[in-house]
C-alpha cells in the first residue's frame, strides 16, 4: 500500500481542531436544513429540480475538486511538469463547454433522473441496465479512490489510525446525504468549494515565495528535468521524448476529446448537478458557470506539485521516500502556521467528502431508480423508494470503504483515476455520441458498443500495455491509448451492429436525436435569464476563448 511518508506528521494544536470541528458541525447542520425539502424521492435524487444556476455550478466543480483532484493533479504536476494544464484546458473546458450547449436540453428536456436512463429511452433495456450496472461499479470505485486519500493523509499528517479517519469521514458523508439528499451534497459541495480554495491559495502562494517565485521555480526545474518539463506542448512531437510520455495527438484525441468528453459528458455525478438546476437555461448555464473557476483552479493545484519537485528533487523517486503524492501534505508540514494548518487539513477533508459525495450521491439514484426500481421492485409507493434510496447510500460508503484499497498499488492516484475513466465513462460516451446525431443506430447497437468499448480499453492496458505488447512510456500515456481504442472500437461495432439489426423506430427518437423535435414545448425563458450575461453561447464561446489564451505563455 502506498502511504504519506512517516515524516509528513503535521504540528497540529488545539486551534487546528477548533476549526475542524466548526466545518463537521457546519456540514451536519445544512444537512438537517436540507432535509425539511426532502418529501419525494425526485426530491431526494435530484433536489426536486429547483436550483439556482450559480448553486448548481460552483456544486458541478467542487464535485469534481475531490482529493483525488488536488493530491492528482499536484502529483502530476511533480512528476509530469506544466503538462498538467491539459487536464483543465484542452481535458475539461471543451467537453465542458459541449455539455451545456448540446447535450443538456436532450438530457433536461426528456426528464430523465439518470444518464442511463437516457439510453433507456434512446436505445433499449440491455443497453440501460448494462450501463447502469457499470456506472454503480464505477461510482462505487472512484468513491473509494476518496476514500483511500482522505485515509493515508488523515494518517499521516494527524496520526490517526486509518480505520479511524474512514469511520469518522465516512459517518458524516452517510448523514448528510442519508439526512438531506442531493439538496445537502450540493449545498455543502458549494461550502466546501471555498473551503477547498481557502486551504489551496495559501500553500501556492507561500510556496512560490519559498522557491524565489515562478521565475527562479522554472530555471530551478529546467536545470533538473530539461525544458519541455516547464512547456505545455515541448517535445509532444510524435517520436520525440517528454515527461509526459505522450505525443501531441493521444494528448489531443486521447485526452482533450475521448477522455474529455466521456467524463463531463455522461459521468452522472457531474451531469446530476445540473439535472438538479429549476429549469432549462439554468441546467445548460451550470456547466458553464463551472467552466471559468474551472480555468484557474489548475494553477492551485498545478503549482504546490512544481514547488515539491523544487524543495525535493528526488520525490518519487527511489532515492526518496516521498513519493508524488505527497506533494500537497509536504508543503503543509512546511510552509504553514497553526490556524491556517487547520484550514488547510479542513480543506483536504472538504475535498475528500465533495468527491466522494458527488459518486456516491450518483450511486444512490442510479442503483435505486435505474436497477431496483425498473428491474427488482417495481411498482411501489414512492415512499419506498425514498427509503430505500437513503438505505442504498449506506450501502455504498461501506462498499466504497472496501474498494478504497484497490487504489493501494498507485503512487500517482489520478493515473488509477484515469484508468478508470477509459474503461467506463469512455464506452458511455461513444454510445451517446453516436445514439445522439445518428437516427439510424440500432437498439441493439448501444449494448453491444459498451461491451466492445469497455472490453478494447482494458485489453489495450491489461494486455497490450501492463504485458508489454507495445511500449507505452507511462500509465498516462497509456490510459490516452486506452480511451482512443476503446472509443475506437465502441463505434465500429456500433456501425457493424445497426447494419444488421431493426433502428428504433423514429417517432420514438422526437427530442432525443440531434435534428428532431421535441414533443414538449419549449420552456419560457424568465425575465431573468434574458440578460446577455447569462447567455449560454457568450458563456461557453468565452470560457474556451479564455482557456485558449491561457495557453499561450505555456507554448514557447
Amino acid at each position: 500500500m502506498q502511504t504519506l511518508a512517516e515524516g509528513l506528521r503535521l504540528p497540529t494544536n488545539g486551534l487546528d481542531y477548533a476549526i475542524l470541528a466548526i466545518y463537521f458541525v457546519v456540514v451536519l447542520g445544512i444537512g438537517f436544513a436540507a432535509r425539511a425539502s426532502v418529501r419525494t424521492s425526485l426530491d431526494f435524487f435530484l433536489s426536486g429540480r429547483s436550483l439556482p444556476a450559480w448553486v448548481t455550478g460552483l456544486a458541478f466543480v467542487a464535485a469534481n475538486l475531490g482529493a483525488t483532484e488536488i493530491l492528482g493533479m499536484a502529483a502530476t504536476g511533480a512528476q509530469y511538469g506544466v503538462a498538467v494544464v491539459h487536464w483543465y484546458w484542452i481535458g475539461a473546458i471543451p467537453a465542458m463547454v459541449f455539455l451545456g450547449l448540446v447535450m443538456m436540453p436532450f438530457y433536461y428536456r426528456s426528464k430523465v433522473r439518470s444518464v442511463p436512463e437516457f439510453l433507456l429511452q434512446r436505445f433499449d433495456k440491455s443497453a440501460h441496465l448494462l450501463s447502469s450496472i457499470l456506472f454503480a461499479f464505477a461510482a462505487i470505485l472512484i468513491a473509494g479512490v476518496n476514500l483511500y486519500a482522505l485515509s493515508i493523509v488523515v494518517e499521516a499528517l494527524l496520526g490517526w489510525p486509518q480505520w479511524v479517519a474512514i469511520v469518522v469521514a465516512g459517518l458524516f458523508v452517510l448523514i448528510y446525504i442519508t439526512i438531506g439528499g442531493l439538496s445537502s451534497a450540493i449545498y455543502n459541495e458549494v461550502l466546501q468549494f471555498f473551503v477547498i480554495l481557502a486551504a489551496l491559495i495559501p500553500i501556492t502562494v507561500l510556496g512560490l515565495k519559498r522557491v524565489g517565485g515562478w521565475d527562479a521555480m522554472s530555471d530551478s526545474l529546467t536545470k533538473q528535468h530539461g525544458g519541455d518539463f516547464m512547456t505545455a506542448w515541448g517535445g509532444t512531437g510524435i517520436g520525440d521524448a517528454n515527461p509526459l510520455g505522450a505525443n501531441w495527438l493521444t494528448i489531443i484525441l486521447g485526452l482533450g476529446f475521448v477522455l474529455s468528453f466521456g467524463y463531463w459528458t455522461t459521468n452522472f455525478a457531474e451531469v446530476q448537478r445540473a439535472l438538479s438546476a429549476k429549469n432549462l437555461s439554468a441546467a445548460k448555464r451550470t456547466p458553464l458557470i463551472a467552466a471559468f473557476p474551472k480555468i484557474f483552479i489548475v494553477f492551485a493545484v498545478m503549482i504546490p506539485g512544481l514547488v515539491a519537485a523544487v524543495i525535493v528533487p528526488q520525490i518519487g523517486t527511489p532515492d526518496s521516500d516521498l513519493t508524488y503524492n505527497d506533494a500537497i501534505p509536504l508543503l503543509m508540514q512546511e510552509l504553514l502556521p497553526n490556524g491556517v494548518l487547520g484550514i488547510a487539513v479542513t480543506g483536504l477533508l472538504a475535498a475528500f467528502m465533495a468527491g466522494m459525495a458527488a459518486n456516491v450521491s450518483s450511486f444512490n439514484t442510479v442503483f435505486t431508480t435505474d436497477i431496483w426500481q425498473r428491474y427488482v421492485v417495481k411498482g411501489k409507493p414512492d415512499t419506498y423508494y425514498l427509503k430505500f434510496g437513503r438505505l442504498i447510500t449506506a450501502v455504498g460508503v461501506l462498499a466504497s470503504i472496501g474498494t478504497a484499497f484497490i487504489a493501494a498499488s498507485f503512487s500517482n492516484i489520478m493515473s488509477y483515476l484515469q484508468t478508470l475513466f477509459s474503461f467506463f465513462n469512455v464506452p458511455m460516451f461513444v454510445v451517446f455520441i453516436i445514439g445522439m446525431f445518428w437516427k439510424r443506430a440500432s437498439m441493439k447497437s448501444g449494448v453491444w458498443g459498451l461491451i466492445a468499448g469497455t472490453g478494447a480499453a482494458m485489453v489495450n492496458y491489461f494486455w497490450i500495455y501492463k504485458g508489454g505488447v507495445i511500449d507505452i512510456p507511462s500509465d498516462q500515456g497509456a490510459n490516452f491509448v486506452s480511451a482512443i481504442v476503446g472509443f475506437v472500437a465502441g463505434a465500429v461495432v456500433m456501425v457493424v451492429v445497426t447494419l444488421f439489426t431493426a433502428p428504433k423506430p423514429e417517432a420514438e427518437l422526437a427530442g432525443l436525436v440531434y435534428g428532431t423535435e421535441s414533443p414538449d414545448p419549449d420552456e419560457a425563458l424568465e425575465e431573468a435569464d434574458k440578460a446577455w450575461y447569462r447567455k449560454p453561447a457568450l458563456l461557453g464561446w468565452g470560457a474556451i476563448v479564455l482557456a485558449a489564451a491561457c495557453y499561450i505563455p505555456y507554448s514557447f
